[in-house]
Parts: structure tokens; sequence; C-alpha cells
């Protein structure tokens, strides 16, 4: 196998951790309407991501920093072609930020309840994006003989990845209902779990329709097995949850995200940006990667870092394990 595999492979992990982790986070985001029945369950919802959210995007800022130096090529023609999403999606992520932490400035029901919403917006629009971006990008694009994207941003907007989009939207909701069930007690916590039935089949419906079209359109026998998984987990997840079991149920929740993506990154390789004009204008893990002794250089420094930064947010979790409720939140002052 050579470097550029093994980057390939270490992105698709750093994908994998991201929506692992930051898809609950998005989920209680869309909860915050959808659960929370007054502002102090908003604020129990809110709280259980708090000391956690910001660490969760570190994923992102490897996986774009990673695609940057390992295959220069592909961060040119996508963060170029996919220019319009892209924005949106950072100032979704900028504005969420800057509502977790403003909110709580000011006691004014006005200046909250605009934050708040601040928060379900952004939490439901960025995992939408998200699928559309993913969905073009196994789906394949306009890309000239010189590596650029030739299309609009209309052509972003396909049924393929629109329906990866709420795919996406479906997976990551329930993903926080189950999460919400496991942090938190109370009301609340039962209400969690009889929300996650609901969505998870919504999810069910969702994320096999779009990963059955991937599978026809562009799957191997590799990419059928984590469909297979994927499926499997989802039902697991929905057995637990109605069994009352919160961790099992966040635990294969988990697995079916993951199991999507490494079923879009398997269907990919060796592409990593296919090209919908001319098959021999693909952008490829050889054609897109930077030069054998940078890709040594960046194994070193990322067998000495990960581990470190894995460490570091497993114990920020532990930290912050337990359970949650209305009688926790002190009163506004």
């Amino acid at each position: 196998m050579h470097l550029h595999d093994v980057w390939f492979v270490l992105i698709a992990f750093l994908w994998v951790g991201y929506f692992f982790l930051e898809g609950f986070d998005f989920g209680i985001g869309v909860l915050t309407k959808l659960l929370a029945r007054d502002r102090s369950e908003r604020r129990v919802l809110i709280n259980t991501i708090g000391p956690v959210w910001d660490g969760n995007e570190v994923w992102l800022i490897s996986a774009a920093g990673a695609t940057f130096a390992a295959f220069p090529e592909w961060y040119a023609t996508l963060f170029s072609g996919f220019y319009l999403p892209m924005l949106l999606i950072l100032l979704c992520l900028i504005v969420r930020g800057v509502a977790f932490e403003y909110r709580h400035k000011r006691d004014e029901e006005r200046w909250q309840k605009n934050w708040e919403n601040a928060i379900f917006w952004t939490s439901l629009l960025t995992p939408v994006l998200w699928g559309v971006i993913f969905g073009n990008i196994v789906g394949g694009v306009k890309i000239d003989a010189d590596k650029n994207y030739a299309g609009t941003p209309l052509d972003l907007l396909n049924p393929y990845a629109i329906l990866g989009g709420l795919a996406m939207l479906a997976l990551f909701t329930f993903h926080g209902a189950v999460f919400a069930s496991l942090k938190t007690v109370g009301s609340i916590r039962e209400r969690a779990r009889v929300t996650a039935s609901f969505l998870g089949m919504i999810a069910m419906g969702l994320a096999l329709a779009f990963m059955v079209w991937t599978q026809i359109d562009t799957g191997d026998g590799k990419s059928v097995v984590a469909l297979v998984v994927a499926a499997v987990a989802l039902l697991a997840a929905l057995a637990a949850n109605m069994f009352g079991r919160e961790g099992w149920s966040f635990a294969f929740s988990g697995v079916t995200i993951a199991a999507l993506i490494v079923m879009l990154f398997l269907t990919l390789f060796p592409n990593v940006m296919p090209s919908s004009l001319n098959e021999s204008w693909n952008l490829t893990v050889s054609n897109s990667a930077s030069s054998p002794y940078t890709l040594k250089i960046m194994t070193w420094c990322a067998a000495i870092a990960a581990p470190l930064v894995m460490l570091y947010q497993g114990w920020t979790y532990w930290v912050f394990r337990k359970r949650i409720g209305t009688q926790h939140i002190a009163d506004a002052h």
C-alpha cells in the first residue's frame, strides 16, 4: 500500500470521527426545538454538549488540513467548486459557536430566543449541506481536463445529493435523541427515548434509500458490506432504545453513521472526486496526492499527535459523563 492510499484511509477515519461526534451535537441543536418544552429543558440539552462540542469540531479541522496537505489537487477542486455550500457551512459553524457562548450573556427574552433560534437553524442546515456535498463527491461532478469544477452551484442540488442531505439530517437527529436519553434524567429522558424511536424510523427509510441508490450506481462488493453493517446497526440501535439501553443504542447509532461514511469512501476509492464529464479526468489518490516525502513527514507527525489528541478528548468525555436534568440547572441571574 502506498502512502497516498494510507492517507486516504486516514482522512476517511477523520470524517468518521467528525460525523460520529459532531453528529449528536447537531442532533441536540435540532432537538432544542423538537424535544425541549421550555427554556430550562433547552438549557439541559445544550449543557449535555456544552463541554465537548468545540472539541468535536477539531476532527473537521484535522480532516480539512489533512486533505490540504496530502491531496492538494483534491482540496483545490473541492473547495473552489463547492465554494458556496462550504461558505454556508463555515457561516453556520461560526454563528452556532457564537450562539452557544453568547446565549446566556443577557437575560432578555428576545436575546436568548434569537440565539436559540440560531442554534436550531445552524444545527439543521449544516448536516443537510454536508450530505449534499458528499452526495456530489460520490456521485460525480463536472470536472474538466484541468481538474477544475465546470458546473454551477445549482448542479449540486440534484436528487441524489438532496437525498443524502436529508439522510444525514435524519441520522444525526436520531443520534442526538439517543444521546439526550443517555445524558439526561427525568421526563426529558423518557421523551427523548420516544422521540428517538420516531426519528429512527425516518432515518431508516432515508438512509437505506440513499445507501441503496449509492450501491446501485457506484457500489461494489466492499461497499455492500458497509451497507449491511449500517442497516443492522440502525435496527440494533432502535431495538436497544426500545428496551431502555441508551448506551448500546448510542453505540449502534454511531456505528450506523460510521458505516455510512465508510461506504461512501469505499465507493470512491481509488478516486477522490469522479468527473461526470470524462472518466479520464477523475481525481484519484495518485494524481492528486502530494509528494512521497511530504506524505512521509505527515505520517510521522500524525503518529505522534493523533493519539495524544484522542486521549485528551476521551478524558474530557469521561470527566463529563454524568447525567443532568432540570434540577441541575441554576436559576438565571
